[in-house]
């Protein structure tokens, strides 16, 4: 049974992969490297800044000092912040289906994003209430597509929930192939949402839907059936 909801945050919550793509290529280009948003969605889309930054260096014959990389890191932070003040990056259905997911049982966030990244938009939305749990980028020594970031959501949502939680009885949302990879190697259910790619490349999630307003109790029942 279906008894927790674990989300990605870019891709899935927040529409923020357009700004992380012009934050990225901003950066890259202060600092001689270029980037395409082919390249980005295709290439570098499931790291985070560390492994995107330090790949993008490699493919171009151009590793990095840890003191460059880590600088790049902060650069392109602060760029993306910027981005974000034009107005909500909440993709339409987010904040709804959020509380429902909220309503049914403990949520969670498993994200390769920066936690300050991640909580200045949740604070910005009034929906930081609804996660007692937040893995970033900081929280393991790998990301995805590596389970870690999920086998530690799980861990921590059983912790702080006081519902006993094994990885079995948690759904993934996920928008792209590496979440889906690390979500299913962690043993959890997977529903892809077709926000950053189309149904044909999210082929290992248990479940593809095109909308959040998809995401309902009735999904979850669904999903609990098949178990």
């Amino acid at each position: 049974m279906i008894k927790a909801v674990i989300f990605d945050f870019d891709g899935v919550i927040a529409n923020s992969e357009p700004l992380h793509f012009r934050a990225f290529r901003d950066i890259a280009i202060a600092h001689g490297l270029s980037l395409t948003e082919a390249d980005y969605y295709n290439r570098y889309l499931g790291f985070d800044d560390v492994g995107a930054f330090t790949a993008m260096a490699n493919d171009a014959g151009r590793p990095l000092s840890e003191g460059t990389l880590t600088a790049l890191v902060a650069e392109k932070a602060v760029r993306l912040e910027a981005l974000e003040h034009d107005g909500s990056v909440l993709f339409p259905g987010a904040r709804d289906a959020i509380r429902r997911m909220a309503a049914c049982g403990p949520v969670a966030i498993a994200s390769g994003a920066l936690r300050g990244e991640i909580l200045r938009v949740l604070e910005r939305e009034d929906l930081r209430r609804y996660f007692p749990v937040v893995v970033s980028a900081e929280d393991t020594p790998a990301s995805k597509p590596d389970p870690a970031p999920y086998r530690l959501a799980v861990e921590r949502l059983s912790q702080v929930s006081g519902v006993a939680l094994q990885p079995a009885d948690c759904v993934a949302v996920e928008d792209s192939r590496w979440g889906l990879q690390s979500a299913r190697h962690a043993g959890l259910s997977t529903v892809a949402i077709t926000q950053s790619y189309e149904a044909a490349e999210l082929t290992d999630a248990q479940l593809v839907i095109d909308h959040l307003d998809e995401l309902t109790s009735e999904l979850l029942a669904r999903l609990s059936r098949d178990l």
